[in-house]
């Protein structure tokens, strides 16, 4: 059996190492190995796309990362209950133009017991910014640990 640890019910320090696992996943931009976090049967819906199993999130993400250049994402806990997790998020990208974007977002996301993600529902806003506006400089992947975070950063 495929367990993901930590696993519910999750305690605050569970849920925040939950959550920063997440967004160092989403970082690598490794599309096979993140939608190893999610159950054979995930349901998700992320904007107006809807995703209804591992192989659609994978291809999914694979699109997202081929569409979403130089991506860079920041989530933080916002709440947290039994199996499940609140998030807010901001991620920064552009396009193959390079217009670059701001996307802010709010996810809920509800876990198997071993730990595996089942459900994850996702709300998403553009922002256009500038090169210049950028926050997330970081080199490509892992946000460094002394980063700031959305909080420390107004966003």
């Amino acid at each position: 059996m495929e367990t993901r640890p930590p696993l519910p019910p999750f305690t605050e320090e569970t849920a925040r190492q939950k959550v920063r696992l997440a967004e160092d996943g989403w970082n690598s931009r490794d599309a096979a190995k993140v939608s190893l976090a999610y159950t054979q049967d995930t349901k998700w819906r992320n904007r107006a796309t809807f995703v209804n199993n591992r192989d659609e999130a994978r291809v999914f993400l694979e699109a997202k990362w081929i569409r979403e250049l130089e991506y860079r994402l920041i989530k933080e806990l916002w709440a947290f209950t039994g199996n499940r997790i609140a998030v807010r998020y901001a991620y920064e990208w552009h396009d193959d133009s390079g217009n670059w974007f701001r996307s802010y977002g709010n996810e809920n996301w509800e876990f198997d017991p071993s730990g595996l993600m089942q459900n994850r529902f996702a709300s998403i806003n553009d922002l256009p910014i500038t090169e210049q506006d950028r926050k997330f400089r970081w080199p490509q992947g892992r946000r460094p640990d002394d980063h700031p975070g959305l909080s420390e950063l107004g966003l």
